[in-house]
């Protein structure tokens, strides 16, 4: 086992990070921008080191001060999180020639799974279903123009290297198409250095079901269950919950196995995670893409599994077979994820950073469970993401977990800034979302312009 890890984020992730390597007896070394010089990760570390400037590509995205950090510590291993170098293959291959082990796959497994167009050629070749779409990449209007007009209308236009919800365009018709491939292009240009696209048929109503995994270096691999993540604004998710309401048992076995034959086929190692899109008429599910990292909502895996899924982690790069079996992971109970961030719903969700000043974090009670960085008198800088908390909760069944879910939100005092809470105890108050009747499109095309219109 390591005996100092770095953790190249910030953040709940690096604070949840933090624990887990404590918790191993691992001692841990943070790194801050000067805009993190008094973050929670900074405090709980046993040591912390600046990397640079607010800017995230001058701190936490120069690959040289993190590397440099590691080296000058001391550091065998070093835990990405989510987000900044998670997916950044040549971090990952840059840490693998310093002799320092990155938490994660190998990099030519990231370029691999990275590259939309390579993964789905890679799910084909391993009889996972697929969505309906063009054979490669599209580089050009008139190109994606020919393929949609195969395919049928609605189509979905997606960045080659995307992620994150960036470089996408649901296009309804040939009118649509030129602008919505023109923009895209674009934002994916600025947003991964790479404005190639693809083309795939729009599954509709569709849930968003992903799949956790885990493989160690020893070629076993096994998942842990799937999480529902169709509650999305923007392609961003705003709840998570697993198991899903959409899903039977015999589903569930097939949409897991096909999650395995995915991992095996490109001998994936570390936590990663299989998406899928799931056409609610026909059963049909298809692959999407594949995260090959940890997620923001695994914690709902870890309340329904009881395994933890950042230990597991640093085990597996560690060297460590994996000790438990598909047998082993038995789904029990039900648990959501409500993502707590500093924005203004009633201004188009716009950030909200600012100076805490009061704050109450629910804590009590069986199964709730809050992942965070913040403490009253704590500064949120607006140079990041505005997740500052994650509300989860677990439950006997999903009506105990909604019950609380609404109690532990309820419970939530955050002062001085404005934040999403009211918005989230809203959303789970829905009859719909109470009922599980939702698909991807419901929080854009039918919860927020009722809720708006409310306001």
């Amino acid at each position: 086992m390591f005996k100092k890890l770095l953790i190249a984020n910030r953040g709940e992730i690096a604070v949840r990070i933090i624990r887990a390597a404590r918790e191993l007896g691992i001692s841990t070394v943070a790194v801050y921008s000067e805009a993190d010089k008094e973050s929670l990760h900074t405090i709980l570390a046993d040591e912390a080191i600046c990397i640079g400037p607010a800017k995230s590509t001058e701190s936490y995205l120069n690959m040289n001060s993190v590397l440099s950090a590691a080296i000058v510590t001391g550091a065998e291993a070093i835990h990405p999180g989510f987000g900044f170098l998670s997916e950044n293959s040549k971090f990952a291959t840059m840490c693998e020639e310093m002799h320092i082990k990155f938490i994660g796959p190998d990099g030519s497994v990231m370029d691999k799974m990275g590259d939309k167009i390579n993964a789905r050629a890679e799910m084909i070749k391993a009889n996972v279903p697929v969505i309906p779409g063009s054979d490669g990449e599209v580089h050009t209007a008139q190109e994606a123009l020919e393929v949609a007009n195969k395919l049928g209308y609605p189509v979905m236009l997606k960045a080659s290297a995307g992620g994150g919800g960036k470089g996408i365009r649901k296009v309804q018709n040939s009118d649509e198409l030129e602008p919505a491939f023109e923009s895209a292009s674009q934002e994916a240009l600025a947003a991964f250095g790479n404005g190639a696209m693809y083309i795939e048929k729009v599954v509709y109503p569709a849930r968003h079901i992903e799949v956790q995994i885990l493989g160690d270096s020893f070629g076993n691999i096994i998942h842990l269950g799937e999480r529902d993540c169709s509650l999305q604004r923007n392609n961003q998710k705003v709840l998570e919950e697993s198991p899903s309401v959409a899903i039977g048992n015999t589903l569930r076995k097939e949409i897991g196995d096909a999650a395995v034959r995915a991992a095996k086929a490109v001998a994936y190692e570390n936590a990663g995670t299989i998406e899928f899109l799931l056409d609610e008429k026909s059963g049909q599910f298809y692959f999407m893409e594949m995260n090959t990292r940890v997620q923001v909502e695994h914690p709902v895996t870890e309340f329904v599994t009881g395994v933890d899924i950042v230990k597991e982690q640093i085990k597996i790069a560690a060297g460590i077979p994996l000790e438990i079996s598909q047998e082993d992971i038995n789904i029990s109970g039900h648990a959501i994820e409500c993502r707590i961030n500093a924005e203004n719903p009633a201004f188009n969700f716009a950030p909200s950073p600012g100076k805490i000043t009061d704050l109450y974090l629910p804590s009590g009670g069986v199964g709730l469970r809050v992942d965070s960085a913040v403490y009253g008198g704590y500064t949120i800088p607006p140079y990041y993401d505005s997740m500052i908390a994650k509300i989860i909760v677990h439950g006997e069944n999903r009506f105990d977990a909604l019950m609380k879910m609404q109690r532990a939100l309820y419970e939530l005092e955050i002062e001085g800034l404005v934040t999403n809470t009211n918005f989230q105890m809203d959303l789970i108050s829905d009859k719909q979302v109470i009922a599980g009747d939702y698909d991807t499109s419901f929080l854009m095309e039918t919860f927020l312009p009722n809720y708006h219109n409310q306001d």
